[in-house]
């Protein structure tokens, strides 16, 4: 008898304690923190990572260091902005995709480059990058033309390097292959935004009229009545090299003013433009 009484009794509290069990909230599991993948789809790209080597390459030849800032449209998993960051730079990626930005933030936690490496939901069409002095993207071709109008309203010497992807129409100013250690989208291209300088001069030797094709100038220097045109016309950001009547000229734009030196087969003098009227529509053509 007693041994049946300890029995219920046993049953009883298990059945109370299956019973409290029921009636307490299930243990939360701990959530797992969000992890890209590979080829997942964005807004306009899916999403493919530049590869570490790639990264420093193209902080290399857009020649990155403190005094800039490096903007990422894109910006995926934050790789471009944090490698910026660990430079000295500031830099800034705008990323549609609110579990990448707050990967992204997570991940410059992570290395120690919060304070310089910002993160912010965005459209790439739609942010603001007039304050750029580096753009490192790894887009498709036709982001790119779709960006195109942007870029180049971008300040004069400001550099854009791309991940194997062309800016269509623009040639690149230089482009560097890496070899060893890339497997895929290994080839980075370099674009300096050349000043807008389509239009007519006015020289001390005669009026000078340029067109403009990018960094590329053509165009016809009048001089003493008689039209010659310029040879080897170039731009680097600001500033203009071009030769005429077997004479070279060197200087630097600020607005509507150049101004340099003009070398000569004996002697070297200063010269100074003024800009008397400006080109049709941007100053570019394809």
């Amino acid at each position: 008898m007693k041994t049946d009484v300890r029995k219920i009794i046993v049953r009883s509290l298990f059945a109370a304690c299956l019973a409290l069990g029921a009636g307490m909230p299930a243990a939360q599991t701990p959530a797992t923190p969000y992890e890209p993948m590979v080829g997942q789809d964005g807004k306009d790209v899916v999403w493919v990572p530049t590869q570490e080597v790639i990264v420093e390459k193209m902080l290399d030849v857009a020649r990155v260091t403190p005094e800039d800032f490096v903007i990422d449209l894109g910006s995926g998993d934050g790789r471009n902005v944090i490698g910026a960051a660990k430079r000295g730079a500031r830099a800034l990626g705008v990323e549609y995709n609110a579990d990448l930005v707050e990967y992204s933030r997570r991940m410059a936690a992570a290395a120690g480059v919060s304070e310089r490496a910002l993160f912010v939901q965005g459209d790439m069409y739609a942010a603001d990058i007039s304050q750029a002095t580096v753009l490192a993207l790894f887009l498709l071709n036709e982001n790119l033309r779709k960006l195109l109008p942007k870029f180049l309203d971008l300040k004069p010497g400001t550099r854009i390097v791309t991940n194997t992807y062309e800016i269509p129409g623009w040639n690149a100013d230089a482009s560097e292959t890496v070899r060893e250690s890339c497997t895929s989208f290994c080839i980075v291209f370099l674009y300096v935004v050349p000043a807008k300088v389509a239009g007519a001069w006015r020289m001390p030797e005669g009026d000078l009229t340029l067109e403009q094709s990018f960094q590329r100038l053509t165009g016809t220097f009048n001089i003493g009545g008689v039209s010659v045109p310029i040879e080897n016309g170039r731009l680097n950001g600001a500033e203009i090299r071009f030769s005429a009547n077997g004479v070279e000229y060197a200087g630097r734009i600020d607005g509507d003013t150049m101004e340099g030196t003009a070398k000569g087969r004996t002697a070297s003098t200063v010269w100074r433009g003024m800009r008397v009227t400006a080109g049709a529509g941007s100053g570019f053509k394809a």
